[in-house]
Formats: C-alpha cells, sequence, structure tokens
C-alpha cells in the first residue's frame, strides 16, 4: 500500500484521517523524498535531452538565424546594470529628488489654496470699498447742479484708479507672502517626509520584517524538527530492524504453516469455546479488491489469507490472542480502552486498508497506528520500516521497542472482550 502511495502520490483523505501524527510525517517525508528523486531523474533527462538539441540545432542550423549577444572589452556578455554605468545617477540621488520633486507639488498645492482665498478677500475688500465709496458721493452730489456732477464723476475715477492701484499693490504683496510661505513649506515638506522615509527604514519595515523574519524561521524551524524527527524515527527503526534481527523474510517463510482442513480454532474470552473446524481456501478463486468495500469482503480477505498466515493467533498455540479484535470503529476501541491504564492496547481489523488498527491507550488519551498486511508481511504505515513475518511478531516486538521516539509507546498490557460472543467472531464462522 505505501509503494502505491508513493507510485500516485497519493492518499486517500479517509485513510489520511485514520494516520495520527508521527504516521503522517513519516509518510510525508517519505512521499517528499519520492518527488524529489522524480525531480532529479526529470532534470538529468531535460538536461540531456537539451545538450541533445543543441547538438542537434548546431549542425542543422549553422546557416540560418541566430542571436549573437552583445559583447564587451573582457570577451563576455554586456551587462548593464542600472544605476551603475558611467553617467546614471545614483540611488540615493534619485531619491533626493524624487523627495524634493514630491514636496515641491505638495508645497505648490498648498500655496495655490492660499492664493485663491487670499484672492477672494482681496477682491471682496476693495468691491465694497468702492461701492460704499460710490454710494457715498452720489449722496453728497446728488443735489449739486449739473455742472457739479462732471467733477464728482471724476472725483470717483480718481478714487477708483486710487483703490485699482491699491488693490494691485496688495495682490503684489499677496503673491510675494504666498511665493514665500511656498518655499518655507516645501523644505518643511522635505524634511518631513525625509525623516518619514528613514523613520520608515528604520523602525516600521524594521519591524515588520523582523516579525516576517521570526515567523518564517519559527515555521523552518518547526518544518525541519518534523522532518528531522521523521527522518531520525525512520532511521532508528530501520537500525532497530537490523540489530534485532527480526526481519521478515520472503513469503517462503508462509509456506507449509496453513492449517489444515481437521485443525481447529479455540475461540476464547478469556476462557476457552468449543472448538470450529476451518476451511484453509475457498472453492471460488479470490481476487482481492484494490479497497475493502464491504465487511464481507473483509471477512472473505481474512478467511482466505490471514487465518492461513495465522493474524490474530498466540504464538505456536490455536488460541484467539487477547489482544485480537474484529471489526469495530475506532470509537468502540477508544470505548475498550477508555477506563484502562497506558500502555493498554488492542488490534482491530480495519475497514479502511487490506490490514489492522492498532489502538492504544496514552495518558492524554488514545493513539491509533495502521498495518499494512496488504502483503506478505506485517508492518506499520508511515511509521515502522520493520516488515514482521506475522501479526504476533509486530505485537511482540513492540512489547521490548517503543513504536515512535516521541511517544515512548510500549504494548504493555493486552485489552479482551467484553461481549459474548467475541466482536471476531464474524470471521471464524
Amino acid at each position: 500500500m505505501l509503494q502505491q502511495i508513493l507510485r500516485d502520490m497519493y492518499i486517500d483523505p479517509e485513510l489520511l484521517a485514520e494516520l495520527n501524527e508521527e504516521q503522517k510525517q513519516i509518510l510525508f517525508y517519505k512521499m517528499r523524498e519520492e518527488q524529489l528523486r522524480r525531480w532529479k531523474e526529470r532534470e538529468e533527462k531535460a538536461r540531456m535531452e537539451e545538450a541533445m538539441l543543441r547538438k542537434t540545432a548546431r549542425r542543422s542550423q549553422s546557416n540560418g538565424k541566430h542571436v549573437q549577444w552583445l559583447r564587451g572589452k573582457d570577451g563576455e556578455v554586456w551587462v548593464w546594470v542600472m544605476g551603475e554605468a558611467p553617467g546614471d545617477k545614483p540611488y540615493e540621488q534619485i531619491s533626493e529628488e524624487l523627495i524634493a520633486e514630491r514636496a515641491r507639488q505638495q508645497a505648490q498645492k498648498e500655496a495655490e489654496e492660499l492664493w485663491r482665498q487670499k484672492e477672494a478677500e482681496i477682491t471682496k475688500k476693495f468691491r465694497d470699498a468702492m461701492a460704499q465709496e460710490k454710494a457715498r458721493i452720489v449722496a453728497e452730489k446728488w443735489k449739486i447742479e449739473i455742472e457739479d456732477r462732471k467733477a464728482a464723476k471724476l472725483e470717483e475715477e480718481k478714487i477708483q484708479e486710487e483703490l485699482k492701484k491699491r488693490e494691485e499693490e496688495e495682490r503684489q504683496k499677496g503673491e510675494e507672502q504666498i511665493r514665500q510661505q511656498e518655499e518655507i513649506r516645501a523644505k518643511e515638506l522635505y524634511l518631513s517626509l525625509k525623516q518619514a522615509q528613514q523613520h520608515s527604514q528604520h523602525s516600521d519595515d524594521d519591524q515588520e520584517w523582523e516579525e516576517q523574519l521570526r515567523r518564517s524561521k519559527a515555521a523552518d524551524e518547526e518544518r525541519s524538527h518534523k522532518a528531522r524527527r521523521a527522518r531520525d524515527e525512520y532511521r532508528r527503526q530501520s537500525l532497530r530492524a537490523i540489530q534485532k534481527g527480526r526481519v521478515a523474510g520472503l513469503s517462503n517463510l508462509f509456506q507449509g504453516a496453513s492449517l489444515n482442513n481437521d485443525q481447529e480454532i479455540k475461540l476464547n474470552n478469556n476462557s476457552a469455546s468449543p472448538l470450529q473446524p476451518l476451511s484453509a481456501a475457498s472453492s471460488n478463486i479470490w481476487e482481492r479488491p484494490s479497497r475493502p468495500f464491504s465487511q464481507d469482503v473483509i471477512i472473505r480477505w481474512f478467511k482466505e489469507e490471514q487465518i492461513p498466515r495465522r493474524a490474530g493467533f498466540e504464538r505456536n498455540t490455536n488460541r484467539i490472542a487477547q489482544w485480537f479484535h474484529g471489526i469495530i470503529s475506532r470509537q468502540e476501541a477508544e470505548e475498550l480502552l477508555m477506563n484502562k491504564s497506558e500502555g493498554t492496547f488492542l488490534v482491530r481489523v480495519s475497514e479502511k486498508i487490506w490490514g489492522y488498527a492498532l489502538s492504544y491507550r496514552q495518558q492524554s488519551g488514545f493513539k491509533h497506528f495502521l498495518v499494512d498486511a496488504s502483503g506478505d508481511f506485517y508492518s506499520f504505515l508511515g511509521v515502522d520500516p520493520n516488515r514482521h513475518a506475522t501479526l504476533t511478531d509486530l505485537i511482540d516486538f513492540h512489547k521490548e521497542e517503543i513504536i515512535t521516539s516521541s511517544g515512548g509507546e510500549l504494548l504493555l498490557e493486552p485489552c479482551g472482550q467484553q461481549k459474548n460472543p467475541p466482536d471476531y467472531s464474524p470471521l471464524f464462522e
């Protein structure tokens, strides 16, 4: 099953949900290794194909059009880096000019707004003054004779010219004040923008960059820690298997191990039950589906493939092991282990894969490990690279050796049956 996952680079979400954190990390580590192997193989193939194409192109297109790079005096390809070539402005100068232009535009905009206000005030001021003066002259000269009205008209025009002159002088004075204010404001804005840029570069950007860098480093360290732990676990399991010398052999280990037709199996729940005959093989040809899809198929698989391999039996006896259970769910397994001590375990037939699930009681809850039995050996899916000849060998092995270094799981106490008949009865009927 692991080979199929690595070949397809896909794992069914339901199957992934059955894996615990250690199994997931080991499985992801193996999948990443396979990805890297494929990538290197693909890159090498692409490199060879590219070299072949270049060689072919040189022969077939020696007289054809081609691209020729401009080269410098040193014979290398000529490269122009903006800001470093002769005549280019340095970055600092470009930045200073951009800031100065930005400040000038902002000051000019503010000055135009001030001038509009000032111009409106001046216009209103002299319009009101002229209206008042005109009203005064009209009131005073209204009753004067026609000869005197000409003099009044001349006086009015003289006053208007004087007022316009004063208005023009005040306008020029106002424009000069606005221009001076614009220059002062441009300098203030320039200094303000310059300080803001420096402060932003040394405070906000630094803080944001440091925070992003901290989060990135933390994530990298966490991923590295998980990957390192997965690699160490994989190597530890492999070395342990070599040291213990319990790696399963080829399938010929199981030749001759099948039960005869006249053998009897004792079904027990801490006590022996009446013997029942066992059929070693079915009369129909068994073709296993890619995945279990019903309990009937699982039962047939167990009877035709697992019973001949003595799955669930105690070593060297025909008694069902106390830790063995039938097709029960994860929830039912946790209910059986609920009031048990740490290290208590059971093995149940899986509904997700051709194999089993080992449910383990730890101090803070439960753990579930999938056991792959689709080949001629038994091994934890994604955790333990050791291949065991029988299911009992796997259980006995981990009574002495922990399953994962991070969890330190040792199989200490088997969890027996709480039902009568036992939940594995349909497997042996």
